[in-house]
């Protein structure tokens, strides 16, 4: 199976092009990192990753943020131009379009969602496929789903961690 078609991958692009669920995106795709290259800092994942972050930041107005993270997500995906993680994405366009949403986070424009430039028929029909099945979320939720989830398991971890290195 090519690696953009891991249904995780799916996800993020339905999260991405559907319902604009960045922080879910994030979380995808963070939990695929994990499965097959978890200390790569430059694969490409970590770049669909911050790209999502860099979007979730923008649209709460978080522009230093945005800027930040967008950056790296440019320099990581034009680090990466030849990954097979760009085979079925117009990494070209794709590029364009992050660069011009880098500048309007830097002029302080309005947030403006895009996207994903998707090039080949199959990933796109899989992808449209799971936006149908992506339940309808109150938007104010999407908008502050960081701080409107349940944190419990991950503050418990954190504590597990913590207790650990005593």
């Amino acid at each position: 199976m090519h690696p953009l078609f891991h249904p995780l991958f799916i996800d993020y692009c339905a999260y991405f092009n559907g319902n604009n669920d960045y922080f879910e995106c994030h979380e995808v795709l963070e939990e695929y990192w994990k499965e097959i290259a978890p200390k790569e800092k430059l694969h490409p994942l970590v770049g669909y990753v911050q790209l999502a972050t860099g979007m979730y930041h923008w649209r709460r107005s978080n522009v230093t943020g945005a800027a930040r993270i967008i950056e790296k997500a440019i320099l990581n995906f034009e680090l990466n131009r030849n990954s097979e993680f760009f085979e079925f994405i117009d990494l070209k366009q794709l590029l364009l379009i992050m660069k011009n949403q880098h500048r309007k986070i830097q002029e302080n424009e309005p947030f403006k969602h895009f996207k994903l430039p998707i090039t080949d028929r199959q990933l796109q029909e899989s992808v449209q496929q799971r936006i149908k099945t992506i339940p309808l979320m109150d938007s104010h939720f999407i908008f502050n789903k960081h701080m409107l989830r349940d944190r419990t398991e991950i503050l418990e971890a954190r504590e597990l961690k913590k207790r650990s290195r005593q």
